[in-house]
């Protein structure tokens, strides 16, 4: 009993401390930024669009002039990294700037780890040069409604990053490192078999198995590394065979000594309900004589991939 009210008088100082976090927050804010603007860039726009680009725009204090050249400058601990920025004027003479910051080295991008960087824009005219803290009033509002959804990670890494704010209005990105996940890369469901190319995230392929499993059965089935990244596991259908009239459903399985299984899936899209947007494929073989079977390749609403067995009329 004094465990649990142990555990319980320390979940309510965190939410006392995050209640009144948010109280100071909203009563600085009006002293804050008025007293920073001369100082600062003003965020009008920033957001995370396809789960691996920043988007930012922002406008210049009145203080920083029109300078000749900007770069946003993204920082964590000692590491710094620079990306190109834009200076432009608009009709009313304000000063603005526009970056795109594409984060990832496996893209082409920052090549940033798990973490929270700071973002700084850094103007230059001449010989002179000046950092600007990004303020961000607001953060950036969730889409709602419609058949996709913002994009929280990266459809190459699996990273997730976000923009977030500091306690004094900075904009930061927090970047997090992969769920472990096994990501379907294509499918082929040929006359004998079936093949499942695949990517790892968050843990190692070397030494995993797959299991088809069914209600009852499993096959268990060695990946190989098709090419750099990519792993191919596959099944024959003989071994599939529905027995008798009913449908057998077959999840795919990603196994390692000490280790949770994981489902092989689509996760990384910003599809709402995959079941309603990824085609199933249905396909009639047969896997030996006298034996038609019907495959069916589909996602469930969670992402994960299914084979749907079934006897074909002859």
């Amino acid at each position: 009993m004094s465990a649990l009210r142990s555990r319980l008088g320390a979940v309510r100082r965190r939410l006392l401390k995050l209640s009144a976090a948010r109280r100071v927050w909203h009563l600085i804010v009006p002293v804050l930024f008025p007293m920073r603007a001369k100082r600062s860039a003003l965020l009008l726009y920033a957001a995370v669009l396809d789960g691996q680009t920043v988007n930012l725009h922002a406008e210049l204090p009145a203080s920083a002039g029109i300078p000749e050249s900007a770069e946003i400058v993204l920082g964590s601990g000692r590491n710094r990294h620079a990306v190109p920025a834009r200076i432009r004027t608009d009709r009313e003479g304000r000063v603005l700037m526009d970056a795109a910051v594409l984060l990832g080295a496996e893209v082409g991008g920052v090549p940033v780890t798990p973490g929270r960087w700071k973002l700084r824009l850094r103007t230059g005219a001449g010989r002179s040069a000046r950092n600007l803290p990004l303020m961000l009033s607001s953060l950036p509002a969730v889409h709602e409604g419609g058949a996709t959804g913002p994009m929280t990670f990266s459809p190459v890494t699996g990273r997730r990053h976000r923009i977030v704010r500091s306690a004094t209005g900075e904009a930061r990105i927090i970047c997090s490192a992969p769920k472990p996940g096994v990501e379907v890369v294509q499918l082929h469901i040929g006359h004998s078999g079936i093949q499942v190319d695949f990517r790892v995230l968050g843990m190692q392929a070397e030494g995993a198995w797959c299991e088809f499993a069914a209600s009852g059965r499993r096959i268990t089935a060695w990946p190989a590394e098709a090419e750099p990244g990519v792993w191919r596991v596959g099944v024959p259908l003989s071994e599939m065979s529905p027995g008798g009239d009913r449908n057998e459903h077959w999840d795919v399985l990603f196994c390692a000594e000490g280790r949770r299984s994981v489902r092989v899936a689509r996760k990384l899209h910003d599809v709402r309900d995959p079941r309603q947007v990824f085609a199933a494929r249905r396909i009639v073989v047969a896997p030996g004589p006298e034996n038609l079977i019907m495959v069916e390749s589909r996602y469930t609403a969670a992402g994960n991939l299914r084979f749907t067995c079934s006897t074909a009329a002859g």
